[in-house]
């Protein structure tokens, strides 16, 4: 075994710091006060190749591996989760399932865009009444031949309002359940598509979430990912990515979080010494960090179970599950620790702590995430 990264990682780490604390973190607070969009930043990450990480040169992508994904989703979202979660949709559930899935004119037409951060993506699965079961999904594409007519509502779509590609799950035969489902690219601006106002979130204010609404809306046959009844396999392959994606994102959270407390408790002083020096606060230190690095580890692992070319589900399910309790039990720590500091915004710990809450939901609850361990250890 051995867990010392290459110096390529370490290069590619240190440049996802630097990047994060030099272009994220100026402005961080304002941005997520303001409920405001990355539109520049995303274009700069786009140039360091942060959007298509793991994508084949051949298609403009950097052609690194899913260690370097974690290294970078992990520093990105220490300083800003909502620029993250942008990488992580772009990566991980766009990117990832079309150059896995998608023709070779639909890769040169969209991936090659996408990979660069000429083109943002969002992936659209979740329903009003279709969110953790994906089985049940209302929105219907009814096949006409050359094309589909799309008719239904997506909510909670990251990028929802700024995307300019869309992946969409839709019902073509409901009679064969789950075997009926396809998966669509949809360009924005397509005649009938809509998109709804933007969430006010308790967390991740400067990633643009929307519901989205598809009234008669024509998509040629040619955009239809892989063959007909493929969609509920590519959104769960899809989906097991995505977890790494989004166990890095919490990782990187819980450790930005505790790099913060760290800090700060060994410059408030109380009862005559840095507060870092009572046992109370001490405790608590130790117990982030061992819990941070039992996390990294889980994060890791996946990654690496994803570059072996092994079977990622169950790994994946256990990082994003370990990873975002301890973003939650971690944040509200380093919220405790900076006290009444800890509630105002100047000191950034009460952003992390509303940020983490929502890797215990999206991409799969914390809930399915025991759903898909159990079923894997009950397999055998």
């Amino acid at each position: 075994m051995d867990f010392s990264l290459t110096e390529e990682h370490i290069m590619i780490r240190d440049a996802a710091r630097d990047f994060a604390q030099t272009e994220l973190l100026p402005g961080v607070i304002e941005r997520d006060n303001k409920q405001e969009f990355p539109n520049e930043l995303v274009k700069k990450m786009g140039d360091l190749g942060f959007l298509g990480i793991m994508v084949d040169p051949e298609y403009g992508g950097s052609g690194m591996d899913a260690i370097s994904y974690v290294l970078i989703m992990e520093e990105l979202s220490k300083i800003d989760a909502s620029a993250s979660v942008i990488v992580s949709v772009n990566n991980s559930l766009v990117c990832y399932g079309l150059e896995a899935y998608a023709s070779e004119e639909q890769k040169q037409k969209y991936l090659t865009k996408l990979a660069t951060g000429e083109f943002v993506g969002a992936f659209c699965l979740s329903e009003p009444e279709a969110g953790s079961d994906a089985t049940s999904q209302a929105t219907t594409a009814e096949d006409k031949g050359d094309h589909y007519i799309i008719n239904g509502t997506k909510n909670w779509i990251t990028s929802g309002g700024r995307a300019d590609v869309y992946l969409v799950i839709a019902q073509t035969d409901r009679d064969k359940g789950h075997r009926g489902i396809n998966a669509f690219i949809v360009e924005k601006g397509t005649e009938g598509f809509h998109v709804g106002p933007k969430e006010d979130k308790l967390g991740i204010r400067g990633s643009d979430t929307h519901t989205l609404q598809f009234n008669d809306v024509k998509v040629p046959k040619e955009n239809r990912i892989g063959e007909d009844g493929f969609g509920f396999k590519f959104a769960m392959k899809t989906l097991s990515g995505g977890r790494i994606g989004i166990a890095a994102q919490a990782l990187g959270i819980a450790a930005g979080a505790y790099e913060l407390a760290l800090k700060y408790s060994k410059q408030r002083k109380a009862f005559g010494t840095e507060i870092c020096n009572h046992q109370a606060i001490a405790f608590k230190l130790a117990d982030m960090h061992t819990e941070i690095e039992a996390a990294r580890m889980l994060v890791m692992k996946a990654a690496w179970d994803k570059d072996q070319g092994n079977n990622y589900d169950m790994s994946s399910a256990m990082a994003k599950l370990y990873a975002s309790k301890v973003a939650m039990e971690h944040t509200v720590e380093a919220v405790q620790i900076h006290g009444g500091n800890g509630f105002v915004k100047d000191y950034h710990v009460e952003r992390l702590m509303r940020d983490a809450k929502i890797t215990q939901i999206y991409e799969g609850t914390s809930e399915i995430q025991k759903i898909v361990i159990s079923r894997e250890i009950i397999k055998g």
